[in-house]
């Protein structure tokens, strides 16, 4: 008979359940072939000084989950199952510790998360709340976040938002791939450089891109007008991530260019509550708001794991999105869409930004100040806003700075990471918001010391 892989305590609460795991996991790992017979459950009992009823219950167990099989006259048995195949490639290695001194962008900071007032407003929410509000939600969002909303964007980013022109997504990422899929095959003409996370997004969404390139007044309207793009996607308030602003004689040339050939223009407008030396440029949804699309989200403002954002789009889009993820998907999550509607009504978000407008400005401040000390041949472009800067290093091997400067457990992204197809000066994008003041000096004070041996012969 069988000698069963098998360890109990006897007097043990849970036996029968311990008992079927272990011949479980027996089975799955091959242990246990296929057609091996098991011994009788007294056997068994006897073997393991348990009751026979204890071995019965778990012999059942498995026999209703088909991992055996009793038959009169031939035992209980082994089922043939299906175990997982080896993996063709060893499992991709753990991934190293983040740097100490973390400049790579891509996150708030996340240690000033509003926990107090998120949690009061949730109490308030959950106190409030009819019981059929948790049933399935509108897929275009729940109607109290979208009016609280239209009437946010309307206040800080000039939009002219109504509540059923915006469909709640998760997060930019999503609202991309969304967008895209409702458009349809589309030529879309991105920036370059741009944001490297978002073009596996639109191309696998069905998306031709179009390369058009940066300079110091943003996208490059002129060449813009040379391609036979149907849309355009791009960050005009904070250009990401040279941080540059798209100039008034560009936005009026991109407003006549999409009348003029009929076009949508997309915006993401990923940070742009965050602007230090004047109050944040209108979003360009308020100047076209017939073939202007607006992509936002809490991400930046308040955390990217949320997972909550919205389109603000003209009707016949925002109705084909909301029509795509009612075919796809049964909508967002509503407590959290609640809870930020109340943080929105309340004043607290607007409160909240406020005191991380002045954080990142400090933050800010001492980078810049930083930079100048220990890196002065830097040419710091963009304007003074958001949680990132672009300095430009020519002459600097911007690879073997970004290697090096690991090495010294300073995390930083080269520019070139952004590009397209474009080609300029080496240089960094600098994340700036995890980090305080003094750890941003000595962050700089390490890097300074690495780029005095990386320059281009």
């Amino acid at each position: 008979m069988t000698e069963l892989p098998l360890t109990v305590t006897p007097g043990a609460d849970g036996l029968a359940r311990d008992i079927a795991a272990q011949l479980r996991a027996a089975i799955r790992s091959g242990r246990l072939a296929a057609g091996t017979r098991l011994p009788s459950s007294r056997e068994l009992a006897a073997d393991l000084s348990v009751s026979r009823g204890v071995v019965v219950e778990a012999y059942e167990q498995l026999i209703a989950e088909g991992f055996l099989i009793s038959r009169q006259g031939s035992g209980t048995r082994v089922a043939a199952i299906a175990r997982p195949s080896e993996p063709a490639t060893p499992p991709a290695a753990t991934p190293p510790p983040a740097p100490r001194y973390d400049l790579r962008l891509g996150t708030p900071n996340l240690s000033r998360f509003p926990r107090r007032e998120w949690l009061s407003a949730s109490r308030q929410v959950l106190a409030d709340l009819p019981n059929e509000a948790f049933g399935y939600p509108d897929t275009a969002g729940v109607p109290a976040f979208r009016s609280a909303l239209a009437d946010y964007l309307g206040r800080t980013r000039a939009a002219l938002a109504r509540p059923e022109h915006i469909v709640t997504v998760g997060g930019v990422a999503d609202a991309i791939t969304l967008l895209t899929r409702a458009l349809g095959p589309v030529k879309l003409a991105i920036e370059d450089p741009t944001s490297p996370f978002q073009l596996p997004l639109l191309r696998s969404a069905g998306a031709e891109l179009i390369p058009v390139p940066v300079d110091g007044e943003g996208m490059d309207i002129a060449a813009l007008e040379r391609t036979d793009a149907d849309a355009v996607m791009l960050t005009p308030a904070h250009q990401y991530p040279t941080g540059v602003v798209l100039s008034p004689a560009r936005r009026a040339r991109l407003r006549d260019w999409a009348a003029a050939r009929d076009a949508l223009v997309i915006e993401d407008d990923y940070d742009a509550e965050f602007r230090y030396d004047r109050e944040p440029i209108g979003c360009l949804q308020g100047l076209l708001p017939d073939r202007g699309v607006l992509m936002g989200s809490v991400s930046k403002s308040l955390a990217p794991g949320l997972r909550l954002g919205w389109i603000l789009a003209p009707p016949r889009i925002a109705a084909a999105v909301a029509d795509l993820r009612a075919k796809t998907d049964l909508g967002s999550p509503v407590l959290d869409q609640y809870i930020v509607a109340r943080l929105i009504t309340s004043g607290a978000f607007d409160r909240h930004v406020r005191a991380m407008r002045l954080l990142y400005r400090e933050r800010r401040d001492a980078l810049v100040a930083a930079i100048g000390t220990y890196l002065p041949t830097a040419r710091i472009a963009g304007i003074s806003a958001g949680q990132h800067i672009h300095i430009e290093l020519p002459g600097i091997d911007e690879a073997e700075l970004v290697r090096r400067a690991r090495d010294l457990d300073v995390g930083v992204r080269g520019i070139t990471e952004f590009r397209v197809t474009a080609t300029g000066p080496s240089g960094l994008v600098l994340g700036f918001a995890g980090l305080t003041p003094d750890q941003l000096t000595e962050a700089m004070r390490l890097t300074s010391a690495v780029a005095e041996l990386v320059h281009f012969p």
